[in-house]
């Protein structure tokens, strides 16, 4: 057995070079100096007796050995985490640092109306948000990043124990007189396929909003352009075509001081699913039900 054993600082500052693939930035991330995080690489790469990363001017490149210590380096951190998690949720619950990724069409919407109740009713809590899309925040959480990922459903989560939220429903939004006279609830067939504009790829919205209209040739024609909410409203807002939003985003306000109408989308199932998902078996599990709940009050 090795009498020595890379540290997990070492590790940390390991994963950060292969996430960021530069050491300055690394370093950033990681709060060090450069030359900090290079010497506990090389420290590493002296105690194993290989080399994990090659090094040039331009580019950081990790050898096929350095991706596999990656991977395990990952997996590691991850198990120190959750035996930190152990500790911590065998004293009062919703207490400490929690780190929560949230997705961009939920955080500017429904955080707002929720935190200032968390921060008087749980002061204790040290709530670390980080926004980021669906696959990142997932990314995170599998990596040990986020303690747990608040975020729309349907979406192929993996291995995850979730906690429902909310439902939250599909609305069609249109310029003013973008049909005259528009009914109560918006039929699907009523989109005009080569007006819709939609987020960009990254966006778990786009994909909720197609299969909430269940029309196959929506996918082909729509335009994928918008990086936020808020830019499709305007575009919407200058007659550039028709979208659709989130009832907490219209609920929040976004539409105030433009002329775009919202109408439901008419179906069967014409909403997307608000959950709170964690890694499974997770010893804070207990506690992340606990913030489901907290959220689903607000």
């Amino acid at each position: 057995m090795s009498t020595y054993l890379p540290t997990i600082k070492q590790l940390q500052y390991l994963v950060a070079l292969h996430e960021h693939g530069h050491f300055g930035r690394a370093a950033d991330a990681s709060f060090v100096s450069q030359s900090t995080l290079s010497a506990g690489i090389r420290e590493l790469e002296s105690l194993l007796g290989v080399t994990l990363v090659e090094r040039s001017r331009r580019v950081v490149r990790f050898t096929p050995l350095g991706e596999q210590v990656v991977a395990k380096a990952h997996r590691l951190l991850r198990e120190a985490e959750e035996l930190s998690d152990l500790v911590q949720a065998s004293g009062k619950p919703l207490s400490g640092e929690l780190r929560m990724s949230v997705i961009p069409t939920i955080a500017p919407f429904m955080l707002p109306r929720i935190l200032p109740r968390l921060r008087r009713e749980r002061p204790a809590l040290k709530l670390f948000l980080r926004e980021e899309t669906t696959g990142d925040a997932l990314e995170s959480l599998s990596h040990g990043r986020a303690d747990c990922v608040l975020m729309a459903l349907p979406y192929a989560t993996g291995d995850v124990d979730t906690a429902h939220i909310t439902d939250d429903r599909l609305f069609v939004a249109f310029p003013r007189d973008e049909p005259r006279d528009p009914p109560a609830e918006i039929p699907a067939s009523m989109i005009d396929e080569g007006r819709l504009l939609l987020l960009e790829d990254g966006h778990c919205l786009r994909d909720h909003a197609l299969a909430a209209c269940n029309r196959p040739e929506l996918r082909a024609s729509a335009t994928m352009i918008g990086t936020s909410l808020h830019t499709l409203v305007q575009m919407v807002d200058n007659g550039l075509g028709m979208t659709m939003l989130p009832e907490m985003a219209i609920e929040a306000g976004i539409l105030h001081e433009t002329e775009v109408v919202a109408r439901p989308l008419k179906g069967k199932a014409p909403s997307r699913e608000i959950a709170l998902v964690w890694r499974k078996n997770s010893p804070r599990s207990e506690e992340f039900r606990l913030l489901a709940e907290e959220l689903k009050a607000g």
